[in-house]
């Protein structure tokens, strides 16, 4: 969870490689997912990922709980809460809206949260970039519509990105190491265990669905957080940001090739502006 600085002359090339399958494995992690959404919906997966993936990162981290303050406490509590509503929401969205556009809107979070935070005309206009992109998906034609409902999610998957990433950065000044990640996300599986436990259930019961349920907890959080937090030792954050802006293609990519989820010309050129924005804003920051 702590940023480390790039270290003077570390190869570029290894960590750029992190960041894209950083990127190919929380995608990849989301198709898998979305195969248990017709036994455990899409509140059992997100359980089963986040309690999967905080038992496999307690193990790892082992944070020594006991010896933090108030307001360490807090903050973990605070990033917890947020990881919640966004994986929640995200996940409730996959269920109705295919892949490559749900990860395309929830970019509209971060990329807003930054142009706030830079106060600068030129960050809002990428921001109207990417929402000329994300409205693009509304000329689609009858098969390519989005559901109204999963849009709603999926906007509020963004608003809770955009809240996690502040979250984060407090966490991640206020506890060192993985540990607070790991309790975060043991914090987000509880908040959600009322509402995703009896989907979950289902899954328990069945080996072949506890194995997809614990490869979506690797692909799409341990092995991302820890390909992340590799890169970002290596390479500067702004060449980091610019790498993660491809997430909306890989996200389309993975629907389309592990999904049979349709790309439609207009669903492409509006993955294409959001990632353009997207990098933008990162690139000019």
């Amino acid at each position: 969870m702590t940023i480390a600085t790039p270290r003077i002359g570390a190869a570029p090339g290894p960590a750029v490689l992190m960041v894209l399958g950083s990127c190919a494995s929380l995608q990849v992690g989301a198709a898998l997912a979305a195969r248990l959404f017709p036994v455990t919906g899409s509140a059992g997966a997100t359980l089963l990922r986040l309690s999967l993936a905080a038992g496999v990162l307690l193990a790892v981290a082992r944070p020594a709980v006991r010896s933090w303050r108030r307001h360490q406490w807090r903050a973990v509590l605070l990033l917890g809460a947020t990881m919640a509503g966004m994986n929640g929401f995200f996940y409730a969205a996959i269920a109705r809206v295919p892949l490559g556009p749900a990860v395309t809107i929830q970019f509209l979070g971060p990329l807003t949260l930054a142009a706030i935070l830079s106060r600068r005309l030129r960050d809002f206009g990428w921001v109207l970039l990417a929402a000329a992109g994300v409205a693009a998906f509304g000329f689609g034609d009858g098969a390519t519509a989005l559901d109204p409902l999963g849009v709603v999610f999926v906007v509020l998957a963004g608003v809770f990105w955009a809240l996690y990433i502040v979250a984060s950065s407090h966490a991640g000044a206020a506890v060192a190491g993985q540990g607070g990640l790991a309790v975060a996300m043991t914090v987000g599986a509880l908040v959600l265990l009322p509402g995703g436990m009896t989907g979950a259930e289902k899954a328990l019961t069945s080996p072949h669905l506890l194995l997809i349920a614990l490869g979506t907890g690797l692909l799409a959080s341990v092995i991302p957080y820890t390909l992340e937090l590799s890169a970002l030792r290596r390479l500067p954050k702004r060449a980091f940001g610019v790498l993660l802006s491809l997430e909306p293609a890989a996200a389309a990519l993975a629907g389309w090739l592990l999904l049979a989820q349709p790309l439609t010309p207009i669903a492409a050129a509006a993955v294409v502006l959001v990632v353009v924005a997207s990098i933008g804003s990162t690139a000019f920051s």
